[in-house]
C-alpha cells in the first residue's frame, strides 16, 4: 500500500490558491476544491483517511485515477468515485428515506386540507421532491431529493428500479400464486408481471406475501394481487432499488448513507 504524503496535512484547510504549473491532467481545476477535502465532506472518513484512499488509487475524477493529494476539482460539475462507486459531491444536495404512514398524501401540499410529505420534513431549506408515488392508503419507504438528476432516473421505467412490498392479503393462497404473478397477470392497462414473490407467513384466512416489481403503474400490486382472487388489506413498501425502510418508524425520516448513495447512482447508471 502506498503511504500517503503528509505534506498536506489532513486538517489543511483551502487556503492556498491554484498555482500555475501544478495542473494535474483534467483534475487541476482552478480556484477548485481540494479533493481530499470533497471527499471527506461527502462522508468518506477523515481527511486523512481520504488521502490514504488517493493514495492508494482508488479515487477517480471524471474516470481519471487521481493520486496526488492537492489536487483541486469542482464538485458542483465533476464526477467523483471512490472504489468505482459515484458519491454525493455536490454541495447542498440532500438523500432522505421517508417511511409514509397511511392516510398521508404523495404531495408537498393538498387543498383539501389533508397531510402530505411536506408535513413530515420539518424546516428544510431544500426543496425536496419525491421520488415516484405511494397510494394514500398504502405506506412506507419513499425516497426524497433535490437531485434531478437522480430523481428522474429514479422515476423512469427504463432504468427499471425494483420495489419490493409487504402485503397482506386474503387467504389462503395457493402454493402456484407465485408463478402466477411471475407469468404475468393481464390487467385493464395490459399485462403485468412480477419479477419475485414468496409466502412469508399464513394463519386461516389471512397470509403475508411479499412482492418485488420494477414497473409503478397506479395501485399495481393491489390490482395484481385483487385479479388473482388476493385482495390487498394492507401494504408496505420495504425497498426501493438497494434501500431499505430497516427499522424508520411511521412518519420518520433519516439521511441517506455516503454507501447506500452511491448504491442508488449505481443503480441507474449514474
Amino acid at each position: 500500500m502506498k503511504t500517503p504524503d503528509h505534506s498536506f496535512a489532513a486538517d489543511d484547510d483551502d487556503d492556498d490558491e491554484f498555482e500555475e504549473g501544478e495542473r494535474d491532467s483534467l483534475t487541476d481545476v482552478p480556484g477548485g476544491v481540494r479533493l481530499q477535502k470533497v471527499l471527506a465532506e461527502a462522508g468518506i472518513g477523515s481527511r486523512r483517511y481520504c488521502e490514504e484512499l488517493i493514495g492508494e488509487g482508488r479515487v477517480e475524477v471524471d474516470g481519471e485515477t487521481v493520486r496526488r493529494f492537492g489536487a483541486r476539482v469542482d464538485p458542483d460539475y465533476q464526477v467523483i468515485r471512490v472504489d468505482g462507486k459515484r458519491i454525493p459531491a455536490k454541495p447542498g444536495l440532500a438523500y432522505l428515506a421517508f417511511n409514509k404512514p397511511v392516510k398521508v398524501l404523495t404531495a408537498m401540499s393538498d387543498p383539501r386540507g389533508r397531510k402530505t410529505v411536506a408535513d413530515f420534513i420539518g424546516d428544510r431549506y431544500e426543496r425536496l421532491f419525491h421520488i415516484g408515488r405511494l397510494d394514500y392508503d398504502t405506506e412506507g419507504l419513499m425516497l426524497l431529493t433535490n437531485d434531478g438528476e437522480l430523481a428522474h432516473r429514479l422515476a423512469h421505467p427504463s432504468y427499471e428500479v425494483a420495489k419490493t412490498y409487504l402485503a397482506e392479503v386474503t387467504g389462503p393462497v395457493p402454493k402456484d400464486l407465485g408463478r402466477r404473478l411471475m407469468a404475468g397477470v393481464e390487467l385493464d392497462d395490459g399485462p403485468a408481471r412480477a419479477d419475485r414473490f414468496r409466502i412469508v407467513d399464513r394463519s386461516g384466512n389471512r397470509a403475508l406475501v411479499e412482492i418485488t416489481l420494477h414497473e409503478g403503474r397506479k395501485h399495481i400490486v393491489r390490482r395484481m394481487l385483487a385479479e388473482t382472487g388476493h385482495p390487498v388489506s394492507r401494504l408496505v413498501r420495504t425497498d426501493v432499488g438497494p434501500i431499505k425502510l430497516g427499522n424508520l418508524k411511521p412518519g420518520r425520516t433519516r439521511e441517506l448513507t455516503t454507501a447506500e448513495i452511491g448504491n442508488l447512482f449505481a443503480a441507474v447508471g449514474l
